[in-house]
């Protein structure tokens, strides 16, 4: 994706040969990434690749083992706390007080981040995620799903320029899952941050996606629209879906995994 040729004054998410280890176990290997303001990345894989090390890597919940990562202008490894303030970090698994309510996690929230608006912000968000009925429930009487929105409207709150969401679908209702698409699309383009979706629900990586980043074993495998990897793929033949894709895309790099066509869309 496009950016300015300065980096620290680009205002994405931009990664180059980012490396994360473990001891002598390399979970992530050269990534390479860019993702502009008001533009939605999806990052796919099959279970252990590295999606989840890679977005806590590049929100600076976890140290960078290698490379270079910046979100909003500000380095990673040299400004941890101002990329944390910039950005947020939905996990897959909510982690909720247990004993404030949903009013008051984000109450709580906004002082940490210092708004002032808290307010309006507030109600905002409770509207957008059909969460006004349960603003004065505790956790515990709150649905598996209704626990993601509100880990999501905590991630919203503070208006990041930069959005990591880890299976952001999980355990939503039909409904839940359609205004949530609608939410994170509606975030991109009017709030014009930059987004990275992981999840194996493909089906919300090809309907909000710009671009879609294939990784498998910490390597990454192929970046492009989902255009260009059917016609890479299978000259243009538009009746492949996402998941055809996926499929063939890992299989042709475990049985071939020095020939990676990933430079073919970086």
């Amino acid at each position: 994706m496009s950016g300015s040729s300065d980096p620290w004054s680009y205002r994405g998410i931009s990664c180059h040969n980012l490396c994360k280890s473990y001891g002598n176990f390399r979970a992530l290997a050269d990534l390479n990434l860019k993702v502009d303001p008001g533009k939605i990345l999806g990052l796919v894989g099959p279970n252990g690749a590295g999606k989840t090390t890679a977005l806590r890597s590049m929100a600076a919940i976890i140290p960078v083992t290698s490379g270079e990562v910046k979100v909003d202008g500000h380095d990673v490894k040299m400004d941890p706390v101002l990329v944390k303030g910039t950005s947020s970090f939905v996990p897959d698994t909510p982690h909720l007080f247990d004993h404030l309510t949903v009013e008051e996690h984000l109450h709580f929230a906004g002082r940490i981040y210092g708004l002032e608006d808290i307010g309006p912000r507030i109600t905002s968000l409770l509207t957008t995620f059909e969460l006004n009925d349960q603003a004065r429930s505790l956790p515990g009487t709150l649905s598996r799903g209704m626990k993601q929105k509100v880990a999501i409207c905590l991630g919203f709150l503070h208006d990041p320029k930069a959005i990591f969401l880890d299976e952001p679908l999980t355990g939503l209702d039909p409904i839940g899952m359609r205004n949530m698409k609608a939410a994170i699309v509606d975030r991109a383009k009017s709030h014009q941050a930059a987004i990275i979706v992981s999840s194996h629900q493909l089906e919300l990586i090809d309907a909000i996606c710009d671009e879609i980043l294939i990784i498998d074993k910490g390597r990454q495998i192929v970046t492009g629209t989902l255009e260009k990897l059917r016609a890479y793929l299978a000259a243009n033949d538009s009746g492949l879906s996402l998941e055809e894709l996926f499929f063939r895309i890992v299989e042709e790099n475990r049985n071939n995994p020095t020939a990676s066509v990933r430079d073919q869309f970086l």
